[in-house]
Order: C-alpha cells, then structure tokens, then sequence
C-alpha cells in the first residue's frame, strides 16, 4: 500500500516506468512547464489569471533507423509543449480535466506516440497543488482529434438577427419556414428586450446583466415559436445543427469562455452577434428590422421587419 501511494504521488514519469509493457518504448518528458492562463469553474476565477503546472510523459515507439542527429525523425519536446498552447488557446475551459484530456488526445496524433501520461496542477488555489492526472494510450483517446478534416465536413449555418420588432412580427412563423426550407442549419441572435436592464457598477458585473438580458430574450423568440430552442454551449449547438434542430443563442457561456472574447457589450447586440456569426466562418448574416455596425466581420444582410418574404 505504501508504494502505491508513493507512485500516485510520484512524477509521471515513474508511473510511465512501473506500468510499462513487455515492448520496450521510449520516453520523453516535460517537466514543471509553468503557464499563466484563466481557468476554473468558479466565479473567483473568472477575469484573472493562475499558475498552472504541467508534467507531461509521452512513451514513444523506438526508431528503426539511425537518428542522424536530425530533430525531423524524433516526436520533439515542443509538440508537447505545442498541444498544451494550442488547447488553452482554443477556449476558455473550466476544468483541469478538459484541458488533460484534450493535451493527451493532441500528441496521441502524432504517429510515433503510443502513450501519454498527463499531470497538470493549479498552483495558486491554496497552501499545496490541486491537480489531475490522466494516462491515454493511442486508440482509447475519447475525444479523437482530426487535423486534416475537411473544410466540407464542417457545417455552415444559417444566422439570423432579430430585432424586438422582428421577434413580436405576425411574419415571424412564415420566415422560419422559409429559413427552415433552406435546409441549412438554423441560428438565431437576439439582443436585449426594450425594458432597461438594471445598472451595475463594476464592468465584469454590467457584462453579465447585459448578457443574462439577450438571454431572457431568447426564452421570449423560443416561446413564440416550438421549433425554437435555446442553446449556451458549443457542444449543444454541433449536435442541433447536425440533428437540424432550430437554435437560439444565448451567450454568456460561450462569450465568457472565449479566449480572445468579443469587444462588442451585451447593449450591442448586433455587433455581438456577428462576431459569433464570425466564429462559424459565416459569410454573411441576415439581419431583421435593425441596422448593423459597418466594422462587422461578417457580411450583414438588413431586411425590414414589414417584409414578408426573405
């Protein structure tokens, strides 16, 4: 029992040592590779930044041939510290959990990597270290990655703004039957309902109210129509337009998780809706009985709310 505890306790690299299998692998390590990044899921955490540090031990398959000294025939050190970037790059994440796994997942594409173990530390949330550890091994990664996926496998909805006076439209059925038989994936954006949100004086606290405002205003577009869902994750939103489900957006999680977040406020809802139009490479975004801003990333198609044909 003693060893056991002292192998769970030791460095990745010696769990790697103790569980290995008849066939001899190598190994390559990354020690104490320390970053600043937000993360958790608590409040407190939100809007700051903590230490994280990150043991990771890849076992690779030996070389066949000579290394002739050329860092192009060996999986280098920096694919590692590469796959930790990238994924604390991509978005904000709350738990050490879904960062390890995603790390892991990472370098098991590279093709000399057979196994991965996994450790990753917050090292400012209190008197010692609060971690996670996993271990992977090629062909059980759970959230399998593909870098060369085609740009046609991925779904391009359809987005589409509405205004209060749009929401309130006697229109509003018939346009979603028109945009429903377009027979691409439906998003909808809304912003704020006319009524004035309360004013709070702290900025990160004004941020919320203005999004919990666009998205008490979602519940009142899903409620005109059934076909109308509400979704807050980006997880939600791959499943519904792949299972051509009717979307509303609401915002706080994805803008609160983003890494390189919106400039738009909540009060801009048109802006805030076409840079999450922009996020899903869309060309252009149909935007009803409101103008937009003229610096949108994405193209903005008005219509008047008295026109009844899209």
């Amino acid at each position: 029992m003693a060893s056991e505890i002292r192998l769970a306790f030791s460095h990745p690299s010696e769990r790697s040592e103790a569980t290995a299998t008849s066939a001899p692998l190598d190994r390559i390590s990354v020690r104490d590779h320390i970053v600043d990044v937000e993360i958790g899921a608590f409040q407190a955490e939100r809007g700051v930044t903590q230490r994280i540090c990150c043991n990771v031990v890849v076992e690779v398959r030996p070389l066949t041939g000579p290394i002739d000294d050329d860092v192009d025939r060996i999986l280098s050190y920096d694919k590692v510290t590469e796959a930790i970037a990238f994924e604390l790059s991509d978005e904000r994440l709350n738990l050490l959990e879904t960062l390890a796994e995603r790390v892991a997942d990472r370098i098991l594409l590279e093709p000399q990597a057979m196994r991965t173990f996994v450790r990753i530390e917050k090292i400012d949330r209190g008197p010692g270290a609060l971690g996670v550890e996993i271990v992977r091994s090629r062909g059980a990664a759970l959230h399998p990655i593909d870098p060369d996926a085609a740009d046609d496998d991925a779904l391009h909805p359809e987005l589409v703004f509405l205004s209060n006076a749009a929401i309130a439209s006697e229109h509003l059925r018939a346009w979603i039957d028109q945009l429903e038989a377009l027979g691409r994936p439906l998003i909808f954006c809304v912003g704020p309902s006319d009524q004035v949100p309360p004013i709070a004086s702290h900025p990160l606290a004004q941020r919320r109210i203005d999004l919990l405002a666009i998205e008490q205003n979602a519940w009142v577009l899903a409620a005109r129509d059934a076909r109308c869902k509400v979704v807050d994750t980006r997880t939600e939103l791959d499943w519904a337009m792949r299972n051509g489900q009717i979307c509303v957006w609401a915002p706080s999680k994805i803008v609160l998780d983003a890494v390189d977040g919106p400039s738009a406020k909540g009060a801009d809802a048109v802006a805030l809706a076409s840079w999450f139009a922009a996020t899903f490479d869309a060309q252009e975004m149909l935007v009803i009985g409101e103008d937009g801003p003229v610096d949108a990333p994405v193209a903005l198609r008005t219509m008047p709310v008295d026109q009844a044909l899209i």
